[in-house]
């Protein structure tokens, strides 16, 4: 008897364990799978640092550092009253350097209305009854304004020359952006290309400046993000 009596007090006790570690203490717990996330500190100085809304433009017409980083700095309606005189003074200045550089008068490597005023003014020729309004002053105040217009009621595009030159028909520009644009050679095209957008295009010994040479290829394109596929 005694035997038995010391394997039913072992088995009572297994059993009072078992209860006490099943106990009803989980339901005091917290059981909900989606926590309040803690609140976000956005107290404090912030910077800005950076605008792309025109890439190349800055690096391009910047006369110094110093001025590169105020104009990124620097909010929009406030970048033209700030930096037009200064970017266009770079464009002449690149200009002159040209001209020295081929042995050339200032004058005669000036800065040359471009493409645009053919296609403000249409196709005919830019004489003093037809001037073409792309002076260098007219660019560079677009251009020291960096962001991109939006047109609603025309295509999305940073410049299609249409037919091209002598025409341009059916031509237009600046209204957005698309991720095939090469925006840097269009740009280079704006500031060198001069009436016929090719002036200094590396032939009869003028320096190529109308092109960087790197091309956009459309199988890298993509619809799904990132929209543009790895390095070719």
């Amino acid at each position: 008897m005694k035997l038995y009596s010391t394997k039913f007090l072992f088995a009572a006790l297994c059993t009072s364990f078992l209860v006490i570690g099943c106990s009803n203490d989980d339901d005091n717990m917290d059981m909900n799978p989606n926590p309040p996330m803690a609140e976000v500190d956005f107290s404090g100085s912030f910077s800005q640092v950076d605008h792309m809304g025109r890439p190349g433009i800055n690096t391009v017409l910047s006369g110094s550092a110093d001025i590169k980083n105020m104009h990124n700095v620097t909010i929009p309606s406030m970048m033209g009253a700030s930096f037009q005189a200064d970017f266009e003074a770079q464009l002449e200045g690149m200009h002159d350097a040209y001209a020295i550089a081929l042995g050339l008068t200032a004058e005669d490597v000036d800065y040359q209305p471009n493409i645009l005023g053919d296609i403000l003014n249409g196709p005919e020729p830019t004489s003093e009854s037809n001037p073409n309004p792309v002076s260098a002053t007219v660019l560079t105040t677009v251009l020291a304004n960096d962001v991109l217009e939006v047109a609603p009621n025309a295509p999305t595009i940073y410049f299609d020359a249409g037919a091209g030159a002598p025409t341009f028909d059916g031509a237009i520009g600046f209204t957005g952006r698309r991720l095939q644009d090469d925006v840097i050679d269009i740009s280079l095209i704006l500031l060198f290309g001069g009436e016929t957008g090719a002036r200094f295009n590396g032939e009869d010994g003028l320096p190529q400046l109308v092109t960087d040479g790197v091309s956009l290829t459309a199988d890298n394109i993509s619809a799904s993000f990132p929209y543009i596929g790895a390095p070719e």
